[in-house]
């Protein structure tokens, strides 16, 4: 990506989290570590001669360094948005409240509680989307296109059409969209900013054709008008084969595949393998819930299968997270104390993020669990077809957002249903080699059929259209 001008870009592009991270090593050096992702590979794709420009937020202490400092990649703009204001957008609002609404995940007896506390919060999440709006209104060229992604910036729409009307001006959401019934939950006044907001862009995109449903039936539900002029297109991300089956070949893949093998002990034993980050919305422990089930019903499986389970951490400064990640913990311990012997351990739990080892197990899989309560896709459904080495059958849950491209294949569950769910890993299990390759290629073409540079400029291009 060339750098621009300022007011030079031609394609913008605004997320909470950017391409490039820094953290300050202890001589004070910053180092950079670039990531990865449908939106990198998308502004790739299209060039440098594009004037593209990716307006972020710095997230740590290293970030706020290296704006401090003028350090920056070409191309990236990292906005120093001061700590306590992104703290109360970041965890207080869209990971508090929109993560848990369009999640569905309120214990309600008891939350939400929308308080005096709540509205200091959501001034602090508005401000959080000014600064985002005044950012891209000054580096965005004449009639440029400027794709917002996710629930974090939902009224940087509405703020930057009243900033640069002549914005061409997109907005993705990668989570799902909460119903009406459920969505109304939130402040009058909020639900009718947050839709006004979204509904600032010339076009609003969402995974799956429910959310998109759903977004519609909220704003026929509460907006005059409903959604107006605004455009709504539905881009289904795909896993990126190309990569996928490149990196899960490489040597430290490899590597962590011995390890895996020595600790599930034995080429006979099937692996059931989950790949999640410890969110709410994930069902871990149902998970394990169901494999004790399993376990306890089916005996003629202990001490022939591994539940491979890998929960990295995610959200770890909240506490309703931390005690999650304790549950998951605590669950896998009991199962194994309740039937491991010597030579079997039923539960391989691995808490830190490791790709390789993720890839590693995907290629060992017999069945993949993916069972969240609400998902706007699940890219774990997508990816483990695609590198499985011997066919996999995946055990899918139909509130995933890729339940409307892979349900045909997958052995569906209700994510509730702990016992259905025992079931259905019963099923996976005992699947033959045959049947079970022949879903593994359905699922694999299924989930690659929109790779993510192609989902960025397909949006792109209806943008512009």
């Amino acid at each position: 990506m060339a750098a621009p001008t300022s007011g030079a870009a031609r394609v913008l592009v605004a997320s909470n989290r950017g391409p490039v991270t820094y953290t300050v090593g202890d001589d004070g050096t910053l180092h950079a570590r670039r990531g990865g992702g449908g939106l990198v590979s998308g502004l790739s794709a299209i060039g440098p001669e594009a004037d593209a420009l990716w307006v972020c937020s710095a997230l740590g202490d290293g970030d706020r360094e290296a704006v401090r400092r003028g350090v920056g990649e070409p191309g990236v703009r990292m906005l120093d948005i001061p700590a306590d204001v992104h703290a109360d957008a970041y965890n207080g609002i869209a990971n508090s409240v929109l993560w848990f609404v369009h999640h569905m995940l309120y214990q309600t007896p008891l939350e939400p509680v929308f308080d005096a506390g709540f509205r200091r919060q959501w001034a602090a999440y508005e401000a959080y989307n000014r600064a985002f709006a005044e950012a891209l209104a000054a580096e965005a060229a004449e009639g440029a296109a400027v794709l917002v992604q996710d629930y974090h910036l939902a009224l940087v729409p509405g703020m930057l059409r009243a900033l640069r009307p002549d914005l061409r001006i997109g907005h993705f959401s990668h989570t799902p969209w909460a119903p009406p019934e459920y969505f109304r939950m939130l402040p009058d006044d909020i639900a009718g900013q947050l839709l006004r907001g979204m509904l600032g862009a010339d076009r609003l995109g969402f995974l799956t054709g429910r959310w998109a449903d759903a977004f519609r039936a909220c704003c026929e539900a509460f907006v005059p008008g409903g959604t107006g002029d605004t455009a709504i297109g539905v881009h289904g991300l795909g896993a990126d084969a190309d990569f996928l089956r490149r990196r899960s070949h490489e040597p430290d893949v490899a590597e962590r595949m011995a390890v895996l093998r020595e600790q599930i002990g034995g080429a006979e034993r099937r692996t059931i393998v989950r790949v999640d980050r410890t969110e709410l919305s994930k069902n871990i422990v149902r998970g394990l819930l169901a494999y004790r089930e399993l376990l306890a019903g089916y005996p003629e499986w202990r001490e022939r299968v591994v539940h491979v389970a890998f929960a990295y951490p995610s959200r770890q400064d909240l506490a309703v997270y931390r005690a999650y990640m304790a549950e998951v913990r605590r669950l896998a311990a009991e199962i194994n104390a309740e039937y491991g012997t010597e030579g079997w351990t039923p539960v391989l739990l691995h808490l830190e993020d490791d790709f390789a080892r993720s890839l590693a197990a995907y290629r060992l899989a017999d069945v993949a669990l993916v069972n969240p309560i609400r998902d706007g896709m699940n890219l774990v459904a997508k990816e483990v077809p695609v590198v499985s080495d011997g066919g996999c059958a995946l055990v899918l849950s139909r509130e995933a957002g890729a339940w409307e491209e892979l349900g045909e294949d997958a052995v569906g569950v209700n994510p509730y249903d702990v016992s259905a769910t025992a079931e259905a890993l019963r099923v996976g299990l005992e699947m033959s080699v045959g049947e079970r390759g022949e879903r593994t290629k359905r699922l694999a073409a299924a989930g690659t059929a929109l790779p993510p540079a192609r989902w960025f400029l397909d949006q792109l291009d209806a943008l512009r259209a």
